[in-house]
């Protein structure tokens, strides 16, 4: 184990090779849900020392037992980027490998590397007077390799799709540690195989992503943000729909938040005065990118919102008055986790069903979970424009949180996902499958499709050395 641990030494440098002291910050997750023991903690600085450490942890992984577990900056929720327990896996985290590399302005790309803080990359995209649109809560800290790995959604989906769709190449490290250098800015490429897709969403299992050329947009002339009150969950189904007929690509925004999720962004960030919830079982939060001008933007969302109050579809609502106003209304939106975490511990779903079944699937699922744990309190909110719900159960008020999960978690989650199958929904929308879900996936997905998961699984990395038990449970 020396031997190795020294290998590792020489190739990133022995300050940048991490095996004793508080790793914590490497080895629990973001939920805190897991916290496992790693042999060591390697940050490389560049491709090649990515590739160099791989070959070297191949090379003993049959007389060690040593696997690899890439990482970014470890926000995932599905468990999916610590080590486990054995203290035989190497964490590879890449936040040293933090480079915009370049932007073609021309050819509307960006290339950065894979440890990138996905804020980071926004504010070059913006200095350049350029839009990259992904955006989710954790855009301080997550990293553009661990959004390609997880195919990160967020809170633009609806208009720019998910970081799959935003991204032209890839370059790799595979389990060889062989580099394949793909960092193509071509929209059209129809040679062979798409390995760029087959690597996004593959959580590290398939190969090591080290750096990416990503989409880039004009920055709009205005975007413009609205909050309203809906009565129901089916009426702000229907607000979208008008919202699409009205906006069509300029919608590049539609969240969906339940007043008791509201209601714990009030109880645990006052300060924060979040509008209209007490009065109304649902809100929504609405964005408008125009690219003529704000006072185009604003004559579109007063005809909507005039327009669905006709209809009975809004009870109320506001739009932002200025750019201050408006990152105010998304930070809200953006505190639910926060305050959630800060209710206790809870059982979470990243859920994604059709639209046009949302409505049924919640007041079916809602009615179940009354029925059989009294009191039970639902943090429903999430991207509606997509057909994504955070649909998470939190223990009833005053009781033990810690042993409702024990108790609970594993009957709940079947409850929901079996609910999700019966509306041809999907277990995971946008945070991957980890290890916490993959020992559900031969229940709710096909043979089929495992079968051939496990066949690219094994031609891709046959030892099992990349990220093992992730995806595909241990005992596929």
């Amino acid at each position: 184990m020396t031997d190795l641990l020294d290998t590792l030494r020489q190739i990133t440098g022995a300050a940048h090779v991490y095996t004793d002291g508080d790793l914590s910050a490497y080895t629990r997750d973001w939920r805190q849900r897991a916290q496992g023991t790693a042999l060591a903690v390697v940050r490389p600085g560049n491709t090649e020392e990515v590739a160099a450490v791989v070959r070297a942890c191949r090379a003993r992984q049959a007389d060690l037992n040593v696997s690899i577990v890439p990482q970014g900056g470890n926000t995932g929720l599905a468990v999916g980027s610590v080590p486990d327990t054995t203290g035989r896996q190497v964490v590879l985290n890449l936040t040293r490998m933090s480079t915009v590399r370049s932007i073609d302005v021309a050819n509307l790309t960006v290339t950065a590397d894979a440890g990138c803080v996905l804020q980071h990359l926004q504010e070059a995209a913006e200095a350049a007077d350029l839009l990259f649109p992904l955006s989710l809560a954790a855009e301080g800290s997550c990293t553009i390799g661990g959004n390609l790995a997880t195919n990160a959604g967020g809170t633009q989906v609806l208009r720019y799709g998910n970081t799959r769709d935003l991204c032209l190449g890839l370059e790799v490290v595979n389990a060889s540690g062989d580099i394949w250098h793909g960092l193509t800015g071509l929209r059209k490429d129809n040679t062979g195989y798409d390995l760029r897709n087959l690597m996004i969403g593959s959580e590290g299992t398939l190969g090591i992503i080290t750096a990416a050329t990503l989409k880039l947009y004009p920055l709009p002339a205005a975007r413009l943000t609205a909050w309203a009150a809906v009565p129901s969950m089916q009426a702000a189904v229907d607000l979208l729909g008008l919202a699409q007929k009205q906006f069509d690509a300029g919608l590049t925004g539609f969240e969906v938040m339940g007043q008791f999720a509201l209601s714990l962004v009030d109880k645990h960030f006052p300060q924060l005065d979040v509008p209209m919830f007490r009065h109304s079982p649902w809100c929504v939060l609405l964005e408008n990118s125009d690219h003529e001008s704000e006072p185009h933007a604003m004559a579109r969302f007063e005809h909507l919102l005039s327009a669905a109050m006709d209809r009975g579809l809004v009870s109320d609502a506001i739009v932002a008055a200025s750019l201050n106003q408006a990152r105010h209304l998304w930070h809200l939106r953006e505190s639910i986790p926060l305050a959630q975490a800060q209710e206790g511990l809870n059982i979470k779903h990243d859920i994604s069903v059709p639209i046009s079944r949302i409505p049924d699937f919640v007041a079916e699922t809602d009615a179940q979970l009354a029925r059989n744990i009294a009191g039970v309190r639902l943090v429903n909110f999430g991207h509606l424009g997509d057909g994504n719900l955070h649909y998470n159960v939190q223990a009833p008020e005053g009781s033990d949180a810690a042993a409702f999960l024990r108790e609970q978690e594993d009957w709940v989650n079947t409850l929901v996902y079996d609910a999700v199958t019966r509306h041809h929904g999907s277990i995971s929308a946008e945070h991957g499958v980890g290890s916490l879900k993959a020992s559900k996936l031969p229940r709710y997905k096909s043979s089929v499709a495992l079968d051939m998961m496990r066949a690219v699984k094994q031609a891709l990395d046959p030892t099992g050395l990349l990220n093992p038990g992730r995806v595909l449970a241990a005992s596929d």
